[in-house]
């Protein structure tokens, strides 16, 4: 497994340290996880390319990696956000710019980096634009008995799930930090997710998938566990804090707020 990053002196301090330092000090990288400062190795040297990065980052690593795919390269995201400034599926990014032949998938649910990391159970969603590459990455991932991973065919609503939840996040952060108690957290809940499956059909998604991990679970995990970045920026802005100051205290991209205007 290759590891890329934007930054090539970050990307050396991992290689030597063997972990990161800055959000999980204590795990330790895979034997078999190799950090690449190259992109051009990065990418000529996988099938499967994996997409971590901040929404607003998704196109111009869409268009980065471009010229180095293979004719059986295959793109698989775990963004949860949609394009800023259009408020597009991250879906659509990548078929205006890889164009319909290269395979794409992605990954989401309920998950925090460190319960992962640590080999805490988890359970994950992906979803392919076709059935056997949806079945091959299950298989694929589905390497662990403390990680399940369920396929979905339904791309649209997999990434409105991921994507919508942040927003919600925010507010029930906000309300906990203005002092209001656990039903008015759950009245946010229950109200968001019938937003969110609301938009989901208008857009061609299926209401079941709001009712599994990238649309309940998701929105569970993220409004009431402080794990959450969305969440912790939501009560840092209950409690009068600004939003420039919040998101210093966060410390991390807070997608919510940036797909705020898209989701509106």
């Amino acid at each position: 497994v290759l590891l890329w990053g934007y930054n090539s002196c970050h990307i050396k301090k991992l290689q030597k340290c063997r972990c990161s330092q800055a959000f999980l000090p204590d795990v330790e990288f895979p034997k078999n996880l190799m950090l690449e400062a190259s992109l051009e190795i990065a990418v000529t040297a996988s099938r499967n390319i994996l997409i971590v990065v901040p929404s607003h980052a998704f196109h111009q690593v869409l268009h980065s990696i471009r010229p180095y795919l293979k004719h059986d390269s295959r793109i698989i995201w775990a963004t949860k956000g949609l394009e800023c400034g259009t408020g597009r599926l991250l879906q659509e990014v990548a078929r205006e710019v890889l164009g319909d032949r290269v395979p794409l998938a992605v990954f989401s649910g309920p998950t925090f980096a460190k319960e992962l990391a640590i080999g805490l159970p988890t359970a994950i969603t992906i979803s392919a634009s076709d059935t056997e590459f949806n079945e091959e990455l299950q298989q694929f991932f589905h390497c662990s008995k403390n990680f399940r991973v369920y396929k979905n065919s339904d791309m649209i609503g997999v990434q409105l799930g991921g994507a919508v939840k942040n927003v919600i996040a925010i507010g029930a952060g906000i309300s906990d930090g203005m002092g209001f108690g656990a039903n008015t957290r759950v009245a946010l809940i229950t109200r968001g997710l019938a937003e969110i499956s609301r938009l989901g059909i208008a857009m061609g998604a299926e209401l079941s998938t709001f009712m599994g991990m990238t649309g309940l679970g998701d929105l569970v995990l993220t409004c009431t566990d402080n794990q959450s970045r969305n969440r912790r920026f939501g009560i840092l802005l209950g409690k009068g804090i600004s939003r420039e100051e919040a998101e210093k205290q966060v410390g991390q991209v807070v997608e919510g707020y940036l797909n705020t205007k898209e989701v509106r």
